[in-house]
């Protein structure tokens, strides 16, 4: 049985989940842990709340609460918006539990013994106005690599860079200018291992060629050491000196405690699990410099645990064609969202504009109504609908089918093949493609029914109901992934016990025998109207 542990890039404790947070990572993430585990694989999906960094200072002191009682709030409810939308966490973790904490200063302390810690004299940007140093995230100017304005000095949202120096920068609490100061920080020399991560990422198969060429530039260009260290009071405290470690250095050590804390709560190794499993880390193409070069590399210092087989890297979600933006207010909380429809219509609609790629997907109001009403109504939802409604009106249930014609056979031959046709795409990180090929199966399905008429009572009657029937199963479980409160719903309409997540490869049987009794049929789906 294949091992897999499944992590989504950790959410900002600092405010809700909107759709944006949900396209890229945490989505594809759910559909390829469930996918895994119908293939029979033992699978983990693990994820922590990003819980440090002045951010989460500044907005706990607003709200008269503690860092810490601040972000437990937001744990919790980032779990429970997950878990409304169907992803669902083995553990859900976070950067400040005790676990971690003791992690990622064992780390360190290992990092530093192998000669990859030192430190050196910097200078800081620190605002006068509000007396302090300023983390990276509270420094806004001009990206210096493409010119784009109103960027972070660690990452420009634009073009992905990590810019060496940000131009006209401006403190982000107050707008001041800030002055250089000098202060002693924590370097790791990730310098050092730009030959070990070229090799690395020509020889990883399973890494986006688009991602690993992007990446591959940046060595190219001159790998800088990376300050790991920072002068507040929230995070991670350095052992032996004063100051925490910067968010982007101990955030993804989460993803190894968290799952390591979960399988020892179950009696397993959790470091023997995780070095003979298969590792997905799923991100937004915004963070790609810091999963394929900062984290490979410090697994590489410590030597202790295996680096990802697969990064699966999208690209950001815009809203009707303008970037999300919870500070000037232009987005959909992901709560919100499903106050008024159901979770499986938005997964449906993400999944199938999301490319496997670092293009940027556009969700739309009236692409969304016509995509739910025209493909999971007019498409899937028909056809269960018609094929099993028919067989049951007419024949109380499935019936014995008689002889075989061409149609006949070839519909059986299409899911016969369907689980290997849809479960190759998922296998590659094609969640688009696959959902597209299985909605092809359904409108070929759609298809063989209407041309065979069966309603007319003709001699193939029985046989049309028989296959439309069982078809409808093999739907059922190969939609598991993608739309499971769906799914579910149609294997309670096909009298089934248990859930539409049965083993893959049953997709592609017919189980159901003459006289199998039905369930209730009723629609699936309602449609959707106009956005006011």
């Amino acid at each position: 049985m294949e091992r897999a542990i499944v992590t989504s890039a950790l959410p900002y404790a600092n405010g809700e989940i909107h759709l944006g947070h949900v396209a890229s990572t945490y989505l594809p993430a759910d559909v390829t842990v469930r996918f895994l585990r119908q293939r029979g694989a033992e699978a983990y999906h693990v994820c922590a709340s990003d819980d440090f960094g002045t951010p989460i200072l500044v907005q706990a002191e607003k709200e008269g609460k503690s860092p810490a009682e601040y972000v437990a709030h937001w744990n919790r409810r980032d779990r429970e918006d997950f878990e409304s939308l169907g992803v669902s966490f083995d553990a859900f973790s976070g950067t400040s539990s005790e676990r971690n904490v003791r992690f990622v200063q064992d780390v360190y302390l290992k990092l530093k013994k192998a000669g990859h810690i030192y430190e050196k004299s910097v200078v800081r940007p620190y605002c006068e106005k509000d007396r302090k140093f300023l983390p990276d995230r509270y420094v806004r100017g001009t990206c210096p690599s493409c010119g784009a304005a109103d960027q972070y000095s660690d990452l420009c949202e634009s073009c992905g860079a990590v810019p060496e120096k940000i131009l006209e920068p401006r403190c982000a609490i107050c707008g001041a200018v800030p002055v250089r100061r000098e202060t002693v920080h924590k370097f790791f020399r990730l310098s050092d291992f730009s030959g070990r991560l070229r090799e690395w990422l020509e020889g990883s198969s399973r890494l986006q060629d688009d991602v690993r060429r992007y990446v591959t530039g940046w060595i190219e260009k001159g790998l800088e050491d990376w300050d790991i260290t920072r002068d507040i009071s929230w995070g991670v405290p350095v052992p032996g000196s004063g100051g925490v470690f910067y968010g982007w250095f101990d955030n993804h050590l989460a993803y190894i405690s968290t799952a390591e804390g979960m399988l020892e709560a179950r009696g397993v190794d959790g470091r023997e699990f995780w070095n003979s499993a298969r590792i997905y880390h799923f991100i937004g193409k915004d963070i790609a410099y810091h999963h394929y070069l900062l984290m490979p590399a410090v697994r590489m210092g410590v030597g202790e645990y295996k680096l990802p087989d697969m990064i699966p890297t999208r690209g950001h979600l815009t809203l009707e064609g303008r970037k999300i933006s919870k500070s000037r207010g232009w987005y959909i909380g992901l709560r919100q969202f499903l106050s008024e429809y159901r979770p499986d219509y938005l997964r449906y609609y993400l999944l199938a504009i999301g490319p496997y790629s670092q293009d940027d997907l556009n969700f739309d109001w009236g692409d969304f109504a016509t995509r739910v009403n025209s493909e999971l109504i007019g498409n899937l939802g028909n056809l269960v609908n018609r094929a099993l409604g028919f067989a049951s009106r007419r024949f109380g249930g499935v019936p014995e089918p008689g002889p075989f014609g061409d149609a006949d056979r070839k519909a059986r031959e299409a899911a016969k093949g369907l689980p290997r046709a849809v479960g190759d795409l998922l296998e590659a990180g094609h969640t688009d493609r696959a959902l597209r090929r299985l909605m092809d199966f359904s409108s070929s399905v759609n298809g063989y029914f209407q041309h065979s008429e069966p309603w007319k009572g003709g001699p193939g009657s029985a046989t049309c109901a028989y296959v439309a029937a069982n078809s409808v199963r093999s739907l059922a479980v190969c939609a598991s992934p993608f739309i499971p409160h769906s799914a579910r719903a149609i294997w309670d309409q096909l009298g089934l016990e248990g859930g539409a997540e049965a083993p893959w490869e049953s997709a592609g049987e017919f189980p159901l025998e003459p006289g199998h009794e039905l369930g209730r049929v009723e629609p699936v789906f309602e449609p959707v109207g106009p956005r006011p």
